[in-house]
């Protein structure tokens, strides 16, 4: 069995961030989960690193933006760049509740080069995609360790167990108001 991770530029994508669902009351819910997007709004840069599949040991940077969904929607946009030594890919993610579950896309979804996000929760300081690509199916965990640090984790499903494929190493560079301002 082996494990194909897209081309070095499109796996970065699997990567670029992040669905919902838990069992408090809908109100309570969806004002937690607004709350954990909106901490996750700001400046992040770090290091990631493939650590499975044929490129395993690649090492990347990225620098994302994260923009809070508007008004009464609940959800985040990144949106930014990831750097494989001299190239340079854009990377996008959108997140948005809508009919009480989550979904959204990295870069152009499923249909183009990206992933289509299907599903998913935040419980505390952590948010869990179910991402999806014609047959491939996985998620991607993003946890906050603290307001200015967060790990993010792309893990594919291969036959009955998950595999770990892709980890970041995020920093805050700026916080959630000097982005919006």
């Amino acid at each position: 069995m082996s494990l194909r991770i897209f081309s070095p530029v499109g796996r970065i994508a699997v990567m670029s961030v992040v669905a919902l669902t838990v069992s408090a009351p809908i109100a309570d819910a969806a004002s937690r989960d607004k709350r954990f997007f909106q901490s996750v709004a700001g400046v992040w840069k770090g290091p990631g690193e493939i650590v499975a599949g044929k490129y395993k040991g690649t090492k990347f940077t990225c620098s994302l933006t994260g923009l809070p969904a508007d008004g009464n929607m609940t959800g985040i946009t990144l949106d930014g760049t990831c750097r494989v030594g001299v190239f340079s890919q854009p990377m996008k993610a959108t997140i948005a509740e809508v009919g009480g579950k989550y979904q959204g896309q990295f870069l152009d979804g499923a249909e183009g080069k990206g992933l289509d996000i299907v599903s998913g929760a935040v419980t505390g300081d952590r948010v869990v995609m179910g991402i999806n690509r014609n047959k491939l199916n996985g998620a991607m965990v993003a946890r906050l360790q603290n307001d200015s640090a967060m790990n993010i984790t792309i893990s594919v499903k291969v036959e009955d167990r998950m595999i770990p494929v892709i980890g970041l190493k995020l920093n805050r560079q700026a916080d959630a108001y000097a982005v919006k301002n």
